[in-house]
């Protein structure tokens, strides 16, 4: 029984390795690329729409990426940043293929509750 228990543990965590890699991945990139004078990465959160059936072709699972602005900014200065903090995102290609294996459709980029930008490639 223990050792069954022991087993499943240790699968438990095995299996969520890779996403634990990806999270701090994300973390470090945002951290490091967006100074936080300017812009603050406040964290990610996963999205998995589990109503929508796997064969639908719609995007089922995505990664927010939350952001705050330092300063009062314009809609179009935003939508700048939006694009910079896409291209990052994308042009990682081992963090995009981490996510691709995870399951994750897309990813989007918010500032705030009201507010959230898909990236497309």
């Amino acid at each position: 029984m223990v050792n069954r228990s022991l087993t499943y543990l240790t699968g438990l965590l095995l299996g969520l390795m890779p996403l634990l890699a990806s999270a701090e991945n994300i973390d470090m990139l945002m951290n490091r690329l967006f100074p936080q004078d300017e812009l603050t990465y406040i964290g990610f959160d996963s999205v998995e729409r589990t109503d929508i059936p796997t064969t639908s072709g719609v995007d089922r699972k995505y990664l927010i990426v939350d952001f705050r602005s330092n300063r009062d900014e314009s809609r179009e200065t935003q939508v700048a940043r939006v694009h910079e903090i896409c291209m990052t995102l994308l042009g990682n290609l081992d963090l995009i293929r981490d996510l691709t294996q995870q399951g994750y459709d897309m990813v989007s980029v918010a500032f705030d509750r009201h507010y959230q930008y898909d990236c497309i490639p």
